[in-house]
């Protein structure tokens, strides 16, 4: 029998708010026009209150290269706390970064001098000895520039530096303001535009949001700086609400519904219309679809969407059962199993099949160039504006094999000479086909030549954007195998597509490619090893760490572990795929003449 007890003891625990849990920062919004900054109010009559008139001798130089009183407003905060200042161009940035640096005090060389310097030499050891004049004039001071043009290991370098403190300063794009984790004690809008556009309410208070460190600061600053003419908007802007989300499934069409209802019937989770409807249904599209549905429901988008993964040859109606309407069964064809396994955008999908299809034709193997305008991907060409001097250059430094590429797709030696000498031309050609095609002479490049620096100065193109192309390059070379594997018509791209891929991934030296499979090895540790006498992997997999600390700069005994260990593990995973394949080979085959007779006689 079970007995209750009574306890005679008051809780010890009192109930407690978790607001003191959580650490709060206060963040204060500033406006500023001409030399006055206007605290942003909400209680205010027209929600602005005077906070202050900034006090800073300018000469009339600096008034003439500072209108906006940037230096005024940084030197407040650096180099003893960080700061953000937004702009509304990469160009921008590095003029910004730029001007502030021959207007700061001679004091920001010595804060932390010995660390900045050391950062300089980073960025030059994972450039191969390049480095970006503007980062090498402004790093000093303790300042630096942060958008798309720089290649991800300068970002990762430069942002590293940034939150321990040794750089205080990063003039940024807005691309800053949505998921790099980097806070500041006060933030600058220098325009409320990006671009040539006027800021919307998320933008602008994702880029505020950053004003603030929790833990570190107990207070962070906003300043908006704008004219007198763009007052009324921004006062708009700061007061209305933030704009509501909406689902974009059915507005980038190819990109959404219809890659999703394929998804379904390759899973297997929904192949009946009724069931795919349903699923659509519970979707957040489908929450949102009386708002955002005006001229059809969302049956009928069901219905037009399957209908046309049907016409285009990717889902096929099931033969076998003759029931039509919401019971209406779907399987998924070859084309479209290789186009949902290789994740293919179904805009493209088509095209690529007719691309290597007609690729089959008269496939160029006497170099890579061939494969790699075929994994160039059809979104990124779309973006390109070649440079048609350095695209006629180009195309004359080619072999007459692989000229031969350019005149098998339409483009003619002729067509780019006239398109570089400004003539007009009569003969229309696929602008697609044509900024694809520059772009793997990009890529090309690339792969001889191993050095983003030379070719982004080549072609005149941001290192950033280069790295960008390569890094689409090598995810759409994988993109395509996978498409390949699951279509018999194309075995012949499957080995030189896995060669392929890998050239493009790493995009080094071909005998550096087996150290870079280890984990933590870049290309500059990968050639580090390999001046070392680390020239495989068997080398690396039976390396002493505590030779490897000896031996190679900068590395520490825990990440020289890191890399014998994980050689080991790569070792030992080739090995045993090694073994299963010889395994396979010496086994009899199960359609071996008499296998049957055999197997009768012994029962």
């Amino acid at each position: 029998m079970l007995k209750t007890y009574k306890s005679s003891l008051k809780p010890s625990i009192t109930p407690v708010s978790l607001d003191q849990y959580v650490s709060k920062v206060e963040l204060k919004e500033y406006l500023k026009i001409n030399d006055t900054i206007y605290e942003v109010d909400s209680k205010a009559a027209d929600g602005l209150t005077f906070s202050r008139l900034i006090n800073y001798k300018y000469s009339d130089a600096l008034k003439k290269m500072d209108p906006d009183h940037l230096v005024a407003l940084v030197t407040e905060v650096i180099p003893s706390y960080s700061c953000l200042v937004f702009c509304p161009s990469k160009k921008n940035c590095e003029n910004v970064a730029e001007m502030l640096c021959k207007f700061l005090s001679k004091d920001c060389l010595k804060h932390r001098e010995k660390e900045k310097h050391e950062v300089i030499k980073n960025l030059r050891n994972i450039s191969n000895g390049n480095m970006c004049p503007v980062l090498k004039r402004t790093i000093p001071f303790g300042v630096a520039y942060h958008h798309s043009g720089l290649t991800s290991d300068e970002r990762k370098l430069l942002e590293e530096a940034y939150s321990t403190g040794v750089l205080c300063l990063f003039t940024c794009t807005s691309t800053l303001a949505a998921g790099v984790n980097l806070p500041a004690r006060r933030v600058i809008l220098r325009a409320p535009y990006v671009a040539q556009e006027f800021l919307k309410r998320n933008q602008y208070k994702q880029m505020i949001g950053r004003a603030g460190r929790a833990g570190i600061d107990t207070v962070g600053e906003s300043i908006l700086i704008l004219q007198e003419k763009d007052k009324e908007q921004v006062l708009e802007l700061i007061n209305r609400p933030l704009e509501n989300c909406y689902s974009h499934l059915v507005q980038e069409f190819t990109k959404g519904i219809q890659s999703l209802f394929l998804s379904l019937i390759g899973l297997k989770i929904a192949t009946n219309l009724d069931d795919i409807y349903q699923f659509v249904n519970g979707t957040f599209f489908g929450v949102q679809q009386k708002v955002l549905l005006k001229e059809k429901s969302l049956w009928e988008i069901t219905v037009d969407s399957l209908r046309y993964l049907t016409e285009k040859g990717l889902l096929q109606k099931d033969s076998q059962n003759s029931e039509e309407g919401s019971h209406c069964h779907f399987h998924i064809t070859k084309l479209g199993r290789a186009s949902f396994k290789g994740t293919i955008d179904l805009a493209y999908c088509d095209i690529l099949y007719k691309d290597l299809k007609k690729g089959l034709e008269g496939l160029v193997l006497e170099s890579f160039l061939h494969l790699v305008y075929l994994v160039t991907p059809y979104d990124v060409g779309s973006q390109c504006n070649p440079d048609w001097m350095v695209y006629f250059r180009q195309f004359n430094q080619l072999s007459p094999a692989e000229q031969t590429i350019a005149a098998f797709l339409g483009i003619s030696e002729s067509f780019i000479g006239k398109k570089a000498a400004g003539q007009a031309i009569r003969k229309n050609v696929d602008k697609g086909i044509i900024n694809r095609l520059y772009l793997s002479f990009v890529l090309y490049s690339l792969l001889k030549e191993n050095n983003i620096w030379s070719v982004s100065e080549k072609f005149n193109m941001p290192r950033g954007y280069v790295q960008n192309v390569l890094t689409g390059a090598a995810s759409f070379a994988s993109c395509v195998l996978h498409f390949c594997e699951e279509l018999e018509e194309f075995w012949v791209y499957r080995a030189l597509l896995v060669e392929l891929t890998k050239k493009l991934t790493y995009c080094v030296k071909a005998e550096l490619i087996p150290l870079m499979e280890v984990t933590g090895v870049l290309e500059g540790r990968a050639k580090q090893l390999y001046n070392a006498g680390y020239k495989s992997l068997k080398h690396l997999a039976n390396a002493n760490p505590e030779v490897l600390v000896r031996t190679i700069d900068h590395l520490s005994r825990r990440q020289a572990k890191q890399i014998v260990s994980s050689a080991k593990m790569l070792l030992h995973e080739k090995a045993e795929a090694l073994q299963e394949e010889a395994e396979e080979l010496l086994r009899l085959p199960p359609d071996f003449p008499g296998m049957g007779d055999s197997a009768t006689e012994q029962a």
